[in-house]
């Protein structure tokens, strides 16, 4: 038997003994010379180390971390944080567009090259282009441009690349519906527990606070519920879209496990959204689904839908159905023509025309309500509430701005559909891609009632979700493969289970 040493065990093993070693010596030293704070602080350089080099070897961890980041990071219910919320998720994002530079044979960089990256680029140059924009006359703060941008821009370009690179396979794809699925359920059980428990001490802190004048409504007797979103609009828009995206693909999967927790999302969702009590979400649901009566390329489905929500408008616009439930009765104002908060915001708009007809950039993305002079020009601009977010890209780089997003919005939207509509042969893909193509139609309709269409947890999952679509048919083969597999357990599964039946008869 060979007898094992020190040095025999450190030349089989390599170096990594030997700095281990050294490592221990020198936390024995610091804990003598130093104290027990620099020993903790040696002993843990090993986890550090590891937490740097694990991503090499496995980069998904961070991308499921991003995703969970990303739903949590303006909930209401939680400390504030001491940096910008945006920062965790920009610097996931870059870590793993990195990562990816970094593991560029592995990376399938090919996927990026259609034209809602090009769509991005247009917009994003634009946005750059902003930073030299001084309309208001009060000099050029690239720090407060790129705060602005970073919302409107990049954040869109860093989703883009992270889903497009790192959804690669059908496998992951599912894993991604059930994850997305599984936050959407927590935020309904959210809002469940706020109404029938209450508020903890951070969310009780806003809705008596700067929330007040926007969630309690009525005398204090209607409260607009907003689970982990910063707001109630957020939130209801934003899962009024999740709702529509989650019964579309209940609609069109093959796998029953799938379907079950697809339908059961999209129900809960939609209860979720009129406890949120923003009046937007009715016409961004009713949107997303008319939407996919054109995508189904089927009759049997475009039938049933327009007569079901046909039915829907039709109970709330012209009936007393419900009168009883105040949520029902606040969403009802949405048909209401005289309805005061939007007679303002139209008026509000009439107004930042005149202005705008004389700054067709905009006020410059630099520009906000702290450094606007009371005596300038367009202080009224910088401090009135854009109440949307395509009015506040209009106010901030002008009709040039809105009209290049917006063409930018419709070609990559018209893009993702074309692929839905004529590229995909499978029905469950096609199910899968519309649900996407839905939701963004969805949510650019919020974004058209308030300024909800870039922020947090939105902007990654529908325009991570709409990137999505344009990687489908490289997936398509695969997806074929998997779902086979699937349906041939879930087959095998019956059968037995019928075995299992028939033989307990006997």
């Amino acid at each position: 038997m060979k007898k094992l040493t020190f040095t025999t065990y450190a030349k089989e093993n390599g170096g990594r003994v030997t700095l281990l070693f050294l490592l221990f010596l020198l936390a024995m030293y610091e804990l003598v010379t130093a104290g027990l704070p620099v020993f903790a602080i040696v002993c843990l350089l090993p986890v550090i180390a590891l937490a740097v080099l694990l991503p090499f070897h496995n980069r998904m961890p961070i991308f499921w971390l991003l995703i969970i980041v990303n739903y949590f990071i303006l909930w209401r219910g939680k400390a504030p944080m001491p940096i910008p919320a945006s920062i965790p998720n920009e610097l996931l994002e870059i870590v793993l567009i990195a990562l990816a530079i970094i593991n560029v044979q592995e990376s399938k960089f090919e996927r990026l090259g259609n034209v809602m990256l090009f769509s991005i680029l247009v917009w994003t140059g634009f946005c750059i282009l902003e930073v030299l924009n001084d309309t208001c006359g009060i000099g050029v703060d690239v720090g407060a441009w790129y705060t602005t941008a970073r919302s409107l821009a990049f954040q869109v370009f860093y989703a883009f690349i992270v889903f497009s690179l790192y959804i690669d396979s059908p496998k992951i794809m599912t894993k991604y519906l059930f994850v997305w699925g599984i936050l959407s359920l927590l935020a309904v059980f959210w809002t469940w527990k706020q109404i029938n428990i209450g508020f903890n001490n951070y969310e009780s802190s806003f809705i008596n606070g700067i929330g007040r004048e926007t969630h309690v409504l009525q005398g204090g007797t209607l409260i607009r519920y907003f689970s982990f979103y910063n707001d109630a609009a957020n939130f209801g828009i934003g899962i009024a879209s999740t709702a529509v995206a989650f019964i579309i693909f209940a609609i069109t999967s093959k796998i029953k496990k799938h379907k079950i927790f697809f339908l059961i999302t999209g129900i809960a969702c939609i209860w979720a959204m009129f406890q949120s009590g923003t009046r937007t979400a009715i016409a961004c649901l009713m949107a997303g689904f008319m939407a996919y009566v054109f995508l189904s390329k089927s009759i049997k489905i475009a039938i049933p839908f327009t007569l079901a929500f046909g039915f829907f408008v039709f109970i709330l616009a012209f009936t007393n159905i419900g009168q009883g439930n105040q949520q029902i009765r606040r969403m009802r104002t949405a048909f209401d023509k005289s309805d005061a908060s939007a007679n303002v915001r139209t008026m509000n708009q009439k107004a930042m025309k005149k202005y705008l007809d004389e700054a067709p950039w905009g006020i410059g993305m630099h520009v906000g309500y702290k450094n606007v002079p009371a005596n300038n020009k367009y202080t009224f601009m910088a401090t009135v509430p854009p109440d949307s977010e395509y009015v506040f890209i209009w106010i901030h780089t002008g009709v040039i701005g809105i009209t290049i997003f917006l063409i930018c919005t419709a070609i990559m939207l018209l893009g993702a559909c074309w692929i839905v509509f004529c590229k995909i042969k499978s029905p469950s893909l096609r199910g899968i891609g519309a649900g996407f193509c839905c939701a963004f139609v969805s949510q650019q309709l919020g974004g058209y009632g308030n300024q909800i269409l870039l922020q947090f947890p939105n902007c990654l999952i529908f325009y991570g979700g709409l990137s999505l679509v344009y990687i489908l048919p490289y997936l398509e083969k695969d997806w074929m493969e998997y779902e086979a597999k699937l349906l041939a357990e879930q087959e095998e599964k019956k059968r037995l289970k019928l075995e299992k039946k028939a033989a307990s008869r006997v």
